[in-house]
């Protein structure tokens, strides 16, 4: 590989750290997101299971000789692992018999349901979460604040050019592909209607061996495009399919097929918040819905630029959804969670973070900078509320916004801060 090309990765400092301590490194996640690009910065040979050469013989070979595909200097990258899921376990068997840290990276884009069956690899093998691009690694953010020092208050005031609307639409139809870097804003939305393409005609027959009904998977794609950032049920998705498409899925099939996305990494919810809080309120438990890539849900919606620019409401969704992807990056690359919240008494808070140690800051997402004040009240109103409680508090309040040239510390405590600054 051109590594003079490579754009460095959050991920790369955490799978170092790994092939450090473990025997062998797993990563996984969507499939173009740019594992196997980021691998083979990090390993000194390949093996690709993928391969079409020779009618798939690399695939074949791992089935009859996996001996001969682990051989080959360390780290050695085995692309596509799931191919042949034995592997794994030849994997664990190999890491234990020499004895000895960083021997392998393994990439995959689902989780096959033999994975673990033999042995987990617990203490040999690490799995780590890999998602495309954010607008910092893809050089669309100045990265100015780290969001690792905001959450311990240390945050310094910066200027940066005004983004326009324009451009924060782009970014979400583009996603964050790598691929799609050098394209044209027109061919944006080819690569991620292509992704669904591929993913229902090819990707989940190929992870179970059963013909799935693609017409279904894709009317409730549709609907979860519909619901992106919402905390649906399934109930509300086969209602939803029934107002918008006429068609009827029963509950089974919508769970099923759920799984299925999420083995495939096509989704990643967003889980509530309330374990440190100890409010008197009631909080709900139900997960905000998020496709891996906010530009998956605008190819399912059949938006473009253009129309999500007459469409605000859908357009501040999406980039709620833009910045949760990044939010949830930059937190766990320093060990901290995100989450939502929300309460019976018509509270929500857009993100949380969490760290390690418990404390926690709480993050309104906005568009505009004329919902900045609005969003900077409710948070004081929140905080004030649980301090009142005797509740456990957050340590930060922070608005992110889209459209403000500026990262500043209002009166009231809350940071501002605009996503196109932000980094790890």
């Amino acid at each position: 590989m051109d590594n003079a090309k490579y754009l460095p990765r959050i991920i790369d400092k955490q799978v170092e750290e790994a092939l450090q301590t473990f025997g062998a490194v797993c990563v996984e996640g969507a499939k173009w997101c740019g594992k196997t690009w980021t691998s083979q910065h990090q390993s000194k040979s390949s093996f690709f299971l993928g391969d079409p050469a020779g009618g798939f013989q690399n695939k074949k070979l791992a089935e009859l000789s996996p001996d001969v595909v682990l051989a080959g200097d360390p780290p050695r990258l085995l692309d596509e692992w799931q191919e042949v899921p034995s592997l794994w376990d030849a994997v664990r068997y190999e890491v234990d018999r020499r004895g000895a840290k960083g021997q392998f990276i393994l990439t995959g884009s689902s989780t096959p349901t033999q994975k673990g069956i033999l042995h987990s690899g617990a203490g040999r093998i690490v799995t780590l979460r890999m998602r495309p691009m954010t607008l910092f690694e893809s050089q669309d953010s100045t990265g100015e604040v780290s969001l690792a020092k905001l959450m311990n208050r240390e945050f310094s005031p910066a200027i940066i050019e005004q983004t326009s609307l324009e451009t924060i639409t782009n970014l979400i139809v583009r996603g964050g592909w790598p691929g799609s870097l050098q394209l044209k804003p027109e061919q944006f939305l080819s690569v991620s209607k292509q992704y669904i393409e591929a993913t229902l005609d090819h990707d989940i027959y190929r992870l179970e061996g059963i013909n799935r009904d693609a017409g279904k998977m894709h009317l409730l794609l549709r609907s979860l495009a519909r619901n992106e950032g919402t905390t649906a049920s399934i109930a509300r998705l086969r209602n939803d399919i029934r107002e918008y498409e006429n068609e009827t899925i029963d509950n089974n099939t919508i769970a099923a097929y759920l799984t299925l996305f999420e083995r495939l990494f096509l989704i990643e919810n967003q889980k509530a918040f309330s374990t440190n809080i100890r409010s008197s309120t009631r909080v709900k438990q139900s997960d905000k819905r998020h496709f891996v890539d906010p530009s998956l849900a605008v190819a399912l919606l059949d938006t473009n630029q253009e129309k999500l620019i007459g469409d605000l409401k859908t357009l501040e969704s999406l980039f709620e959804s833009l910045c949760e992807r990044d939010l949830r990056i930059y937190a766990e690359s320093f060990g901290a969670k995100l989450y939502h919240y929300q309460d019976y008494a018509s509270q929500e808070i857009d993100a949380v973070i969490e760290l390690s140690d418990g404390r926690w800051g709480a993050f309104e997402i906005k568009l505009g900078a004329n919902q900045i004040d609005e969003a900077a009240t409710s948070l004081v109103k929140f905080k004030q509320k649980l301090e009142a409680q005797n509740a456990h508090a957050p340590h930060i309040l922070a608005v992110i916004c889209g459209l403000t040239n500026a990262a500043y510390q209002r009166a009231d405590g809350v940071y501002v801060v605009p996503i196109t600054a932000l980094a790890p």
